[in-house]
C-alpha cells in the first residue's frame, strides 16, 4: 500500500506548483499582482505615521499647570440670554429666572425670650374678647393624660377623638361643645390648658361649655389663616414665662384696640405699648431656643 501511495502524492505536488504558476501569471497579467502589492504599502505606511498615544504619567509642567489652577479663582459667569424668535417679544425685557441666593449669616443670637411681632393684619381685640377667655379652679398636668408608660402619645385612629387644634387622634379627656356640637368643638386636655387656660375636667362637667371656635377666640393655625393671621406656632412656654395663663391669654390681653378711638396712628401706637409692656415684665428671663415648644410632642401649632 506505501508503495502505491507515494508516487500520488509527488504526482499532487507537482500539479499543485503548477497551477500555482499559471495563478500568478494570470494575476501578473491582469494587474491584480501590483495593485495587492500598493494596496499593502500603503497601509503600512499609514500605520507607521500615527501620532502615539499621550503618556499618562505626569510631567513636570503638568504639576506647574496644575497648581496655577488650582490658584486661579473660577468666576462663574451667567450664560448669554438666547436671541428671541418671535418679533411680537422682540422689544419686550428679557426675564432671568436664576436665583440669587443671599450669604447665610452665622452669627449666634442670644437666647433670650422674645416674643416675635405676628402678622398682625386686623388682629385687634376688645374688651368683649377678653370676658370670653376661659379660666380654671384646679390647673391641669400636662403630658400625661393621653400617654403610656414611657410618657410617649399614645395616637388611635380608630378609638381616639381628634382634636381641633393639633388635629391628632389621641386618647385621653376630650371637650364637647354645646353650641356647634361637631369635631371643631372637640380639644384635648393638654392643648385646651395650654392654649386656652382651661381644664378639660371642669369643661366637660358644664352642660353648657362653648368652644373656643365658637366664641371667636380660637389660636389654631386654620383658624387664624382664614383670618390672614400667622400661625403662633409654639409659643406656650415663653407666654408663661412672661407671666400669662395660656396662649389666648397673651394675644388677646397684648393685642387691645382703643375703646374710644378708630383711627389707625392710634391702633397700632396701642400695639405697640402693649408689646413693649409684655417685654417688660421678664426683661432678665434667659432660656435656650432648643428646649422650648419640644415638649408638647405633637401639640404644637
Amino acid at each position: 500500500m506505501d508503495q502505491d501511495q507515494a508516487p500520488s502524492i509527488v504526482d499532487y505536488e507537482k500539479y499543485r506548483e503548477e497551477r500555482i504558476k499559471s495563478n500568478m501569471e494570470r494575476m501578473r497579467q491582469l494587474g491584480l499582482l501590483n495593485l495587492s502589492r500598493h494596496l499593502n504599502t500603503t497601509a503600512s505606511a499609514s500605520a507607521f505615521h500615527q501620532t502615539p498615544t499621550k503618556s499618562k504619567i505626569p510631567t513636570d509642567e503638568s504639576k506647574k499647570k496644575k497648581k496655577k489652577n488650582k490658584n486661579k479663582k473660577v468666576e462663574h459667569l451667567t450664560p448669554p440670554l438666547p436671541s428671541r424668535r418671535s418679533s411680537r417679544l422682540e422689544n419686550m425685557a428679557h426675564v432671568n429666572y436664576t436665583e440669587a441666593r443671599g450669604k447665610k449669616s452665622h452669627e449666634k443670637s442670644d437666647h433670650v425670650v422674645v416674643i416675635e411681632e405676628l402678622d398682625g393684619r386686623g388682629e385687634l381685640y376688645t374688651e368683649e374678647h377678653e370676658k370670653l377667655l376661659g379660666s380654671c379652679e384646679v390647673p391641669w398636668t400636662l403630658f400625661v393624660d393621653g400617654y403610656d408608660k414611657n410618657k410617649k402619645r399614645i395616637y388611635d385612629s380608630l378609638k381616639g377623638k381628634t382634636c381641633h387644634q393639633c388635629r391628632q387622634k389621641t386618647m385621653g379627656y376630650h371637650t364637647s361643645c354645646c353650641k356647634c356640637q361637631l369635631v371643631k368643638g372637640q380639644f384635648c386636655g393638654d392643648c385646651l390648658y395650654m392654649r386656652y387656660g382651661e381644664n378639660v375636667l371642669e369643661a366637660i362637667k358644664k352642660p353648657d361649655w362653648i368652644c373656643p371656635v365658637c366664641r371667636g377666640i380660637c389660636n389654631c393655625s386654620l383658624c387664624r389663616l382664614k383670618k390672614g393671621w400667622k400661625p403662633t406656632r409654639t409659643l406656650y412656654n415663653k407666654v408663661v414665662n412672661l407671666g400669662y395663663k395660656s396662649v389666648a391669654h397673651y394675644l388677646i390681653q397684648t393685642r387691645q384696640k382703643p375703646s374710644n378711638s378708630n383711627s389707625d396712628s392710634e391702633i397700632k401706637a396701642a400695639m405697640s405699648d402693649s408689646t413693649e409692656a409684655a417685654k417688660e415684665k421678664e426683661p432678665e428671663l434667659i432660656i435656650s431656643d432648643e428646649k422650648l415648644g419640644d415638649e408638647s410632642s405633637g401639640i404644637n401649632d
